[in-house]
C-alpha cells in the first residue's frame, strides 16, 4: 500500500518589521496557513528566544541621548519629541492590523506626555523591547515570577520567565524574597528578558531589615529602590497611598488587608506609629525614578480580598490618595500607572474603572481580575477572567493574570500556562470588544479555517497548539491521512458545517 501523501502544515517564521527609522526592527511572528492566508503576530520573547542574555537593543539610543542623562520617556513626549522607544512601541501596535499603521509615533506620543499610557523601561534595561500600556493600545498581560525561600534556584527562575513568555506575558514581576542571592537572581532576569521587569521594593527592604517592620525605615527602602534602579529594573509596585488615617476602614473589614506589601506598609506604620514612608518620602522616590527614567506601578494595598469588602471606604479612600500622587509624578516627569482590585461584584466592576479614570486623571489601569466570585478555589483564574474581560472593555490597560492556584498554593508550569493563557484571552476579548484595529483578524481566520475543515490551521490559530489538536485527536481515528470533514462530536452524518455548504452551494446556483 502506497504511503499517504504528506498532510500539509502551517508554517511559523519569525520576522522583523521595519519601523519609520533605519535602526527599528521589530520582531513578529508570521503565521503561514495551509490556503496561503499569512498573518502577523506579536511576540514577545524578543528577537533572540531564549537567550539567556539578550542583545542591548536600546543601548546606541541611549548613548545618543546622554547628554540628556536624565530625561524621562515622559519629559520627551512633553516637549513634543519621538524617541526611538515610541517608534519601536508604535510598530509592536500596528502591524498585525493590516495594511496601514493606525499606531503611529506621535499617537503613543501623545498618549504618553498626556499620562493615558507608560512606556516602562529603566535606561540600565537596554536589552527591553519598548511596548506601551494605555487604554488606546491593546490590552496587556502581566506575568509574576520569583523565587522564595523554599524555592531559590536561579536557573529555576529563568525557565519560569521564558515559559511566561512562550505564553505571552508583556510584562513580569519578580516578587522574589527571603532568598540570599536575590540580587543575583533578579540581574539573570534582568538580562535574560525582552519585555520590562516589575518588583515591589519593599519585600527586599523587609529582608534588610530582618523581617521586623518596626525596623523599616526609609533608609532600608529608599536603598533597595536605588539598587534595584541600577540593576535595571523598569516598575516599582509601591503602596504609597495607604495612609493612616484609612487603617480604621480596613480593620472593619472581614479580609480586613489581603495585600502583602499593603500589609508590611500597616504593619510598619502601627509599630512605629508614624505616616506611610512612600507616602512620606514620595518626592525622593520621583527623584531617583527619574534619574532612570523607572515607571511608578502605585500599588492597591487595600485592594478588597472579597466581595463583602469591595469598594468601601478603605478601597477608594486609597484610589484618591493615589491619585493625588499620580498627579505629583506626571507634574515631575515620572510614568505611573494605577493598580487596582480585587474582589469586585459584577455589578461594580464598570464603576472601579470609572472612579480610576475620575481620581487619577485616565492613567493607565492595572488590575488583578477583578475576580467577581469568591466561591471558586482552584478556578479563580476564570472568576478573574470574567471580570478582567470587563473591565479592559472599560478601559483597563493591563491585567494581572491569576491562576488555577491563586489563595491556594504556589503556581506550577502548568498553572502559568493555564494563568497566561485565559488572561491573554481576556484581553483580546476586550480588544475585539473595543473594536482595536486588526483585533479581529485572527477570529476570521479562525473561522474561515472550521468552514474549510483546515484542522491544522485552526490548531495554529489558537492560543495552545498543542492542547487544541491533542483534545481534537483524542477521539478521532488513529490513522487521519487527510483531514476529515467532521469532529468526534457530531460525525459525518450530523455536521452542521458540511450542511452549510449545501445551504451555499444551493443559494449561488439560483444566483
Amino acid at each position: 500500500m502506497a504511503a499517504a501523501p504528506a498532510r500539509p502544515q502551517p508554517v511559523r517564521t519569525l520576522v522583523t518589521i521595519a519601523g519609520p527609522s533605519e535602526d527599528i526592527a521589530v520582531p513578529f511572528t508570521k503565521l503561514t496557513l495551509t490556503n496561503g492566508e499569512e498573518l502577523l503576530l506579536s511576540t514577545v520573547e524578543g528577537a533572540h528566544p531564549g537567550l539567556a542574555v539578550q542583545p542591548q537593543l536600546r543601548a546606541p539610543w541611549i548613548n545618543q541621548r546622554v547628554g540628556d542623562k536624565h530625561k524621562t520617556q515622559l519629559d520627551y513626549a512633553k516637549a513634543g519629541i519621538v524617541t526611538k522607544e515610541m517608534e519601536y512601541a508604535a510598530v509592536r501596535e500596528s502591524f498585525g492590523c493590516g495594511p496601514d499603521m493606525p499606531f503611529t509615533p506621535d499617537v503613543v506620543r501623545q498618549e504618553i506626555a498626556a499620562g493615558r499610557a507608560v512606556l516602562p523601561c529603566n535606561r540600565l534595561h537596554p536589552e527591553c523591547e519598548p511596548m506601551v500600556i494605555g487604554r488606546r493600545f491593546s490590552v496587556k498581560v502581566n506575568a509574576n515570577i520569583g523565587a522564595s525561600a523554599l524555592s531559590s534556584d536561579l536557573q529555576a527562575e529563568i525557565a519560569k520567565l521564558h515559559l511566561a513568555l512562550k505564553f505571552g506575558a508583556d510584562t513580569v514581576m519578580d516578587l522574589s524574597a527571603g532568598v540570599e542571592n536575590l540580587a543575583q537572581i533578579r540581574t539573570a532576569i534582568l538580562r535574560a528578558s525582552p519585555v520590562p521587569i516589575g518588583t515591589v521594593p519593599v519585600y527586599e527592604a523587609l529582608d534588610r531589615a530582618h523581617g521586623d517592620p518596626s525596623l523599616l525605615t526609609w533608609e532600608f527602602f529608599r536603598q533597595v529602590i536605588i539598587d534595584q534602579a541600577e540593576q535595571g529594573v523598569d516598575y516599582f509596585t509601591i503602596h504609597a497611598g495607604l495612609t493612616q488615617d484609612l487603617l480604621p476602614y480596613a480593620a472593619a473589614r472581614l479580609m480586613g488587608i489581603v495585600s502583602r506589601g499593603g500589609s508590611i506598609m500597616a504593619s510598619a506604620m502601627l509599630r512605629q506609629n508614624a505616616e506611610n514612608l512612600a507616602w512620606a518620602h514620595f518626592d525622593e522616590l520621583m527623584d531617583i525614578c527619574r534619574q532612570y527614567d523607572v515607571a511608578l506601578s502605585l500599588g492597591d494595598g487595600l485592594r478588597p480580598g472579597a466581595l463583602a469588602d469591595a469598594c468601601d471606604k478603605a478601597q477608594y479612600g486609597e484610589l484618591k490618595n493615589i491619585g493625588r500622587l499620580a498627579a505629583r509624578c506626571r507634574e515631575a516627569g515620572v510614568q505611573c500607572f494605577i493598580e487596582g482590585p480585587g474582589h469586585v461584584p459584577l455589578d461594580r466592576v464598570y464603576e472601579n474603572q470609572d472612579l480610576e479614570d475620575q481620581y487619577c486623571g485616565g492613567a493607565p489601569f492595572y488590575t488583578l481580575g477583578p475576580l467577581v466570585s469568591d466561591i471558586a478555589p482552584g478556578y479563580d483564574h476564570i472568576t478573574s477572567a470574567i471580570g478582567g474581560s470587563l473591565i479592559a472593555y472599560r478601559g483597563t490597560s493591563m491585567l494581572c493574570y491569576v491562576t488555577p492556584s491563586e489563595h491556594l498554593a504556589l503556581p506550577t508550569a502548568e498553572d502559568v500556562k493555564v494563568g497566561l493563557i485565559t488572561f491573554k484571552l481576556a484581553a483580546h476579548a476586550a480588544d475585539v470588544a473595543k473594536k482595536l484595529p486588526g483585533a479581529q483578524r485572527r477570529d476570521d481566520a479562525m473561522s474561515r479555517a472550521r468552514a474549510e475543515f483546515r484542522w491544522y490551521d485552526q490548531f495554529a490559530l489558537s492560543l495552545d497548539p498543542e492542547h487544541a489538536e491533542a483534545v481534537w485527536k483524542s477521539q478521532m481515528p488513529d490513522d487521519c491521512a487527510h483531514e476529515p470533514s467532521f469532529c468526534s462530536m457530531c460525525g459525518p452524518r450530523f455536521c452542521p458545517i458540511r450542511l452549510n455548504r449545501k445551504l451555499k452551494a444551493a443559494f449561488e446556483n439560483k444566483d
